[in-house]
C-alpha cells in the first residue's frame, strides 16, 4: 500500500494517534450512554412495570430522532467542523442521561412482576405522577438524547476524513469498529456491574459523567485536521482539492444526495440497521434474562453465558471490523461492496443458526456463540458503510453529510424494529426473535452486490 511520505512521518503519526484516541474514547462513551437503555431493559421493566411494547416505544423514538437528526446535522458538521459538532453533542448527551436517571427518583414502590413477566401491580410514583405521564416524559428525554447522540458518528467521520488517506480507510473502519464495540461492552457488560453496587439511576449518571470528562479532554487535545494541529496540508487521495474553506451547502448536498451509488449504500445501511438493532444491539440482554436466567436473585453481571455473549459480541465484532476493512483495502483495492455482501450473507446464515439453537433447546451457550458470530458480520459491514464508505463517497468536504445519510437511514430503519420487535415478543415470544431480521439481510446482500466494482472514482461518474 503506497501512501504519501507525509503520512509516514513520525511526528504526524504521533499527533494523529493522540487525536484519534481522545476522539475515539468520547465516541465509545457516546455508545455507552445510548445503549445503557438496552442493557437495563429488564430492570426498567421490573421497576416501572413496562411491557415489551412499551420498551419498544423507546427503541423506536431514539432511533427515529437519531436517524432524522443525523441526516439533518451532517451538513452542519461539514459546515462548522466535526470538533464543534462533537463537543456540542457531548454536552447534550451528559444532560439527557442525568435527566433520564433523575426520573427514577419518582418511584416510591417498584412494580410487582410475576415469573411469567406479567405485571401484578404497577409502580407507585411520588407526588401523584401518572404512570403514562412519566413514560411520556422519559420517552421524550431519551428522544432528545438521540438528537445529541447524532453528532457522534458524523463528527468522527468528518474529523478523520482529514487525517486518513483513502488507502487507509478500510483499516480505519476496523478501528472504528473497535470503538463501537468498546462502547457496547461498556454498556452491556459494564452497566450490569454498576447495578450490582449502585441503584438503577447510576446506570445513566455514570455514563453521563464519563462523557463529560471526555468532553474536557477533547476540548484540549482534539483538532479538526492536520492543518489545525500544525501538521500542514495532506493530500488524502480523493481527487478533491482542499483549500481549507468549508464547501457550500449546495456542493455538499449535490455530492451526496445526487448520486445513485450513495442511495444504494444508504438502503444497505437500512438493512444493517434492521438486523443490528433487533439482535446484538438491543434485545439480547432481555432475552437472556427472560429465557435463561431463572433465579430472581441472579444478576446478569454474574451470569457467565450472558457475559460470554457480551464479550464475544465485542471481540468478534472488533475482529469483523478489521477483517472486512483490511480485505477491502488489500484484496479488493478499496472496493467496499464485496466485503459488505459477504457480511450480509453471514448475517442471514448466523440468524438461522440462532433460531435453530432455540428450537433444539441447546442451552444458553449456543445462542451466546451465535450472537458473537453475528456481531462479526454485522460490525464488519457496518464499519464499511459508516466508517469507510462515508469518507470515500463524501470526501473531506462532505464526509459528515454522507455519514449522516448512511447512519441516519440505518437508524430510521431501526425505529421500525423498536416497537415492532416489542410487539412481536409480546405476541409470539422469543421463539420468533431470530427469524424476523433474516429477510432484511438477504435484501441487503442483493442491493450491495450491485456495487461490486464501484470505487469513489467510478462513482463520481454516476
Amino acid at each position: 500500500m503506497n501512501l504519501p511520505t507525509a503520512f509516514a512521518e513520525p511526528a504526524f503519526r504521533r499527533r494523529r494517534n493522540v487525536n484519534w484516541i481522545v476522539l475515539g474514547l468520547l465516541y465509545a462513551f457516546f455508545y455507552m450512554s445510548r445503549y445503557n437503555f438496552a442493557a437495563t431493559m429488564s430492570e426498567l421493566s421490573k421497576t416501572f412495570g413496562w411491557t415489551n411494547t412499551q420498551l419498544g416505544v423507546f427503541e423506536t423514538t431514539m432511533p427515529l430522532v437519531y436517524g432524522l437528526s443525523v441526516v439533518l446535522n451532517g451538513p452542519l458538521a461539514d459546515r462548522f467542523g466535526g470538533r464543534k459538532a462533537f463537543l456540542f453533542g457531548a454536552v447534550g448527551v451528559t444532560l439527557m442521561n442525568f435527566a433520564f436517571g433523575a426520573c427514577m427518583l419518582t418511584v416510591v414502590t417498584p412494580a410487582v412482576i410475576a415469573r411469567d413477566a406479567h405485571v401484578v401491580a404497577p409502580a407507585v410514583l411520588s407526588d401523584g405522577i401518572a404512570p403514562g405521564t412519566l413514560l411520556g416524559v422519559m420517552v421524550a428525554l431519551w428522544g432528545v438524547n438521540g438528537y445529541f447522540q447524532s453528532f457522534g458518528a458524523l463528527s468522527i467521520v468528518k474529523v478523520n476524513a482529514h487525517w486518513f488517506h483513502v488507502r487507509e480507510r478500510g483499516t480505519f473502519a476496523g478501528v472504528f469498529g473497535v470503538l463501537i464495540r468498546l462502547g457496547l461492552i461498556l454498556a452491556f457488560s459494564g452497566v450490569p456491574l454498576i447495578l450490582t453496587v449502585l441503584p438503577l439511576r447510576w446506570a445513566y449518571w455514570l455514563p453521563g459523567i464519563f462523557v463529560g470528562v471526555m468532553f474536557t479532554v477533547n476540548l484540549i487535545w482534539m483538532r479538526d485536521s492536520p492543518r489545525d494541529a500544525g501538521c500542514g496540508d495532506l493530500d488524502t487521495g480523493e481527487g478533491d482539492a482542499d483549500d481549507g474553506r468549508p464547501a457550500s451547502l449546495k456542493a455538499v448536498l449535490a455530492k451526496v444526495f445526487a448520486r445513485k451509488t450513495t442511495w444504494l449504500i444508504a438502503l444497505c445501511s437500512m438493512m444493517i440497521g434492521m438486523v443490528r438493532r433487533s439482535t446484538v444491539d438491543s434485545w439480547y440482554p432481555k432475552y437472556f434474562r427472560e429465557i435463561h436466567v431463572r433465579g430472581a436473585t441472579t444478576e446478569l453481571a454474574h451470569y457467565a453465558p450472558y457475559q460470554g455473549a457480551a464479550w464475544g459480541i465485542a471481540l468478534l465484532g472488533i475482529a469483523g471490523g478489521f477483517a472486512f476493512g483490511i480485505a477491502s483495502d488489500r484484496l479488493y483495492a478499496g472496493r467496499r461492496a464485496p466485503a459488505i455482501t459477504y457480511g450480509f450473507v453471514g448475517m442471514a446464515a448466523t440468524l438461522v443458526l440462532l433460531g435453530l439453537s432455540g428450537r433444539l433447546g441447546l442451552g444458553p451457550w449456543a445462542p451466546a456463540l451465535c450472537l458473537a458470530v453475528l456481531s462479526f458480520f454485522v460490525n464488519g459491514a457496518h464499519g464499511m458503510v459508516g466508517g469507510a464508505a462515508s469518507m470515500d463517497f463524501g470526501g473531506r468536504k462532505a464526509a459528515a453529510t454522507a455519514a449522516g445519510l448512511f447512519d441516519g437511514m440505518q437508524y430510521l430503519a431501526s425505529s421500525i424494529v423498536g416497537i415492532g420487535m416489542g410487539w412481536v415478543l409480546d405476541h409470539w415470544g422469543w421463539a420468533a426473535w431470530p427469524w424476523v431480521p433474516i429477510p432484511f439481510a438477504c435484501i441487503g446482500a442483493l442491493l450491495i452486490s450491485r456495487l461490486w466494482n464501484v470505487t469513489p472514482a467510478t462513482a463520481a461518474r454516476h
